[in-house]
């Protein structure tokens, strides 16, 4: 049971004494790239990386999103790198990770005799140790909402009060959140602070998913390369394995890949990939055939529903239709390609691929590399 916080402010040297212990993750920390690596060859990352080093120093917290797998870390750790702050701490914290009942301990740590069980010395929380660096809260949307509050009054404020201490501690930090979550959903649904969201998300980089970046050839050359710990060039991978790499929709993007790229490293004869030496999961994937999957037109049956006799031609659609068909195909469907040649964003692209019935690649296990029929 807590018991009753000294009555008399403590002395600096009562409060917080003992950093928290590292995490696995943190003592078997990935190779983190430089931030001019972190862009293969996509315009879309060129441009992004770009907006995150004129934020950086600004003092203004850094929200990173993207889907599970696309680097948000690396991102996050790469701006640090780069900023000001990268000789001060790096603290990453992964807020879905955490149990409810220790996360505020190990965010804003306790002073000494904050509880029963506690270090005799008291603890400070990851916000403290971060203090002069960087505090970088990964999954953010998983963050509890009552630790929510707290967090808000200590990036509003910049002091943090430790469990059982009776005066605030000023901290300065530079705040990176990240999540796969759209959170905007989140507080509509009452599950995550309106006002904590806009002080979070003073600079929003969003990260493209992996089938949607133009530099996916280089990527893999690159991995190949670490893992062998030498440059790799085109001899080392197959054309065909290579195919089959750029044809699969990577739902676990780069994670999934450099999953993939160290597996098919270990398994492979006489230092080159082939097609079996890849995962089960990429040997067994077929991709389908484009005609037969999607004609120009418009399905039948959604004719039909709507009501319609008309033929193709008389179809409304049918020309924007396939002016979006053909910019996909141009641009071997990459999304943020497709939308600049349409003059939209990747938002509005998608819901044109929704409203004039055309599934995406991903969800038809076709090549990005592939073409739909036109005729």
């Amino acid at each position: 049971m807590p018991t009753t916080p000294v009555a008399q402010p403590l002395p600096d040297s009562d409060v917080c004494l003992t950093p928290a212990p590292l995490s696995a993750s943190t003592r078997h920390a990935p190779r983190y790239r430089d931030i001019g690596q972190l862009a293969a060859g996509d315009e879309l990352m060129r441009d992004l990386v770009e907006r995150g080093k004129r934020l950086i120093d600004r003092g203004i917290p850094v929200l990173i999103l993207g889907e599970t797998g696309t680097g948000k870390e690396y991102l996050a750790r790469a701006l640090h790198d780069y900023s000001a702050r990268r000789r001060a701490s790096w603290i990453a914290i992964n807020c879905a990770s955490i149990p409810e009942s220790l996360a505020e301990s190990e965010l804003f740590g306790y002073a000494k005799g904050a509880f029963s069980g506690a270090l005799p010395g008291g603890m400070k929380g990851k916000v403290q140790q971060a203090d002069g660096g960087t505090l970088f809260l990964d999954e953010i949307g998983d963050m509890p909402f009552a630790l929510q509050t707290r967090l808000l009054r200590v990036l509003s404020e910049r002091e943090v009060i430790p469990l059982g201490a009776l005066r605030p501690v000023p901290v300065d930090v530079q705040l990176i959140c990240a999540t796969h979550q759209d959170l905007k959903t989140l507080v509509a649904e009452g599950r995550f602070r309106e006002d904590l969201y806009y002080r979070i998300a003073g600079g929003v980089l969003r990260l493209p998913a992996l089938r949607d970046r133009s530099d996916r050839p280089a990527l893999v050359m690159q991995m190949i390369a670490d893992e062998l710990g030498h440059p790799a060039d085109e001899s080392m991978l197959d054309p065909a394995a290579l195919q089959r790499l750029l044809a699969y929709p990577w739902p676990g993007n780069l994670r999934q890949l450099h999953a993939v790229i160290r597996y098919s490293c270990a398994v492979m004869n006489d230092g080159r990939i082939t097609l079996r030496d890849l995962p089960e999961e990429l040997m067994q994937f077929q991709p389908a055939t484009l005609a037969q999957v999607l004609p120009l037109h418009r399905p039948a049956s959604r004719m039909a529903a709507e009501g319609s006799s008309q033929a193709d031609a008389a179809d409304p659609g049918r020309d924007e239709r396939t002016r979006v068909i053909e910019a996909l195909n141009g641009s071997r469907w990459n999304i943020s390609a497709a939308s600049r040649q349409l003059g939209m964003c990747r938002a509005s692209l998608y819901r044109k691929l929704r409203q004039l019935d055309i599934p995406h690649v991903r969800d038809q296990a076709m090549p990005a590399h592939a073409a739909y029929a036109v005729a």
